[in-house]
């Protein structure tokens, strides 16, 4: 019953829902106010997040008449528990040292739920500008999703086979040249995870209202704001464990992981501030071509460097 409670804990406060969600808000504001300031903007004040997500909670949900209601309600609720279980598992991680053999495949999995998510709510709404937002979703997804495998296959082949979280986390890929690749990669697939531009093409506010969340109000709105908040957490982290050589919890540590963090954070900024939004034709080209050609040169020199044993490939 003990152990019970504890897992409970986990998942729900620390650093389960409660923390990863309010941490998620955090990073939300510092995305919005960076944003502002580039463009000679004031900003929200740091509690706007909170605000904007309590507001929604206490508005009526509306469901549109020809919307498929249960899967129209539910998608929400399935992007929360993934992002949720993806978080605590990079967490315990990190925090316990707790992994097991493939869970790097298990988060790959749950990476992919929130896009799921996506297309389920969108598609089940009756909406034909939510379903051109989830099929440009799903495009998205078949286009992003190969590179990311062949980045985590760099990872795998650098670190001697290891499928195992906590074993990926005491090495650091990025230190050479197929995993610093890799890295940059990786990093422009959670861009396009998390819907920033120039990969915001599912929503894209000026051409197809908000797309696959156009229906969406109420307290089904705020699921999605909040689940979108935590992958601001989770993916981030989901780079440092895998390329940064981890998050540490301790001392000097957790001051340098905590800068791991923030050094993705801005980067993923500074692209959202710095490029226009791409055509759905161009973001499928750019990762099936140019990234697709990059991931394989990777692919190619980690594999060389693992067998004549030259590290900095």
């Amino acid at each position: 019953m003990t152990q019970a409670l504890w897992s409970l804990f986990w998942i729900t406060v620390f650093p389960g829902f409660l923390f990863t969600f309010s941490l998620g808000l955090v990073a939300s504001w510092v995305v919005r106010k960076v944003s502002a300031l580039v463009q000679w903007r004031v900003g929200p004040p740091v509690l706007q997040p909170f605000y904007d997500v309590a507001k929604l909670l206490g508005k009526e949900i509306l469901v549109p008449e020809d919307a498929q209601r249960s899967v129209f309600m539910a998608a929400p609720l399935i992007g929360m528990a993934g992002v949720l279980l993806l978080s605590t598992i990079l967490w315990r991680t990190a925090i316990a040292e707790e992994a097991f053999v493939g869970d790097v495949i298990v988060v790959i999995y749950l990476m992919v739920l929130p896009s799921l998510a996506f297309i389920l709510g969108s598609s089940a709404s009756a909406s034909p500008h939510a379903a051109i937002g989830a099929s440009r979703e799903m495009k998205l997804v078949m286009g992003y999703e190969l590179p990311l495998v062949l980045a985590l296959v760099v990872v795998i082949v650098k670190t001697g086979g290891q499928l195992n979280l906590a074993a990926i986390a005491q090495q650091t890929p990025v230190y050479s040249i197929s995993g610093m690749l890799a890295f940059l990669v990786s990093l422009l697939c959670i861009q396009a995870k998390l819907g920033f531009v120039p990969f915001d093409i599912a929503e894209s506010e000026t051409e197809i209202a908000s797309g696959v969340l156009m229906e969406y109000s109420g307290a089904l709105l705020a699921v999605w704001k909040v689940m979108h908040a935590m992958m601001l957490v989770a993916l981030p982290l989901f780079l440092v464990t895998v390329f940064l050589g981890g998050f540490g919890t301790t001392g000097w540590s957790l001051v340098w992981s905590i800068g791991k963090y923030v050094l993705i954070l801005v980067l993923l900024i500074l692209i959202k501030n710095t490029n226009p939004r791409m055509r759905i034709d161009q973001a499928m080209r750019f990762f099936w071509v140019y990234c697709g050609i990059v991931m394989v040169l990777a692919v190619v020199l980690t594999t060389i460097g693992s067998y004549y044993d030259i590290n900095w490939l």
